[in-house]
């Protein structure tokens, strides 16, 4: 894929810089003088408390939501020069009733004039990069859940981002298609070594996918610790049982614990 051809190695030197970030709901602080850097090429997830704010952060620094005070830089520039794929929670509102899956897909490229031949050979190369082989020409409610969210991640990758957000993207979904779903995830990372940051509610989950676990505390949110875990990849469900993946989970369970009596 171009976009693995143009990657730079993976390194931890900050990609993503957020320095002063503030955020208010009416009365609700959530955020104050909120300070983070992400690396470039890594996989991270976001996980803490209920309510602490983090599908707020990743719709700060990915524009979706205004911030008060702070700035926000990918690649060393202001977020809004940034190619932005996202991948919603919510994958039936994000995709298009109307058109069919190929065109959901297809729509970014046609949206900033990406000349016709090119989009469909962008998305047949992507396609066969994943060895995805659902009916493209079918309509989006006519395919599952998991297919669904699958198209939506799809269409957040034909544009070749400079980072990929995902909001809590197997929460609606059964464990059949989590799986299926984190599968494809993990093939998208290791084929195109995309910087990548997924919410999460569900600590294994947070821990299996990620090369950095980052954990936020309580409001007004702050950073606990952004946990490194560098097991190699692919990872299978074995990977549970192993002394580092355990010894992890442990780790970021003791820190959420403590952070919940605060």
């Amino acid at each position: 894929m171009t976009a693995a051809a143009a990657m730079p190695p993976p390194t931890d030197v900050p990609f993503i810089s957020v320095r002063g970030l503030g955020k208010s709901f009416g009365s609700q602080l959530i955020y104050e003088k909120f300070d983070l850097d992400l690396p470039r090429g890594k996989f991270t997830t976001v996980f803490g408390p209920n309510g602490c704010g983090k599908s707020t952060l990743i719709n700060m620094m990915s524009g979706l939501v205004p911030f008060d005070a702070g700035t926000v830089e990918i690649g060393g520039k202001d977020f809004r020069s940034a190619r932005i794929g996202y991948v919603f929670q919510n994958y039936r509102d994000s995709l298009f009733p109307w058109m069919r899956a190929l065109e959901n897909i297809e729509y970014p490229l046609k949206v900033r004039g990406v000349p016709r031949a090119e989009q469909r050979e962008r998305v047949e190369r992507l396609l066969a990069a994943f060895e995805i082989t659902l009916d493209l020409k079918r309509r989006t409610y006519e395919l599952s859940g998991g297919q669904q969210q699958l198209v939506a991640i799809l269409r957040a990758l034909v544009a070749e981002p400079d980072v990929l957000f995902l909001d809590e993207p197997f929460s609606a979904l059964d464990y059949e298609m989590t799986l299926y779903i984190r599968d494809k995830l993990q093939t998208v990372f290791m084929e195109t070594g995309l910087t990548t940051v997924l919410v999460s509610h569900d600590l294994e989950e947070a821990v299996y996918l990620a090369d950095r676990i980052l954990l936020l505390g309580k409001r007004p949110t702050r950073v606990v610790e952004l946990i490194p875990f560098d097991l190699a990849r692919p990872r299978t469900v074995e990977i549970m049982g192993d002394p580092a993946f355990v010894a992890t989970k442990q780790h970021a369970l003791h820190l959420f614990r403590e952070e919940m009596k605060r």
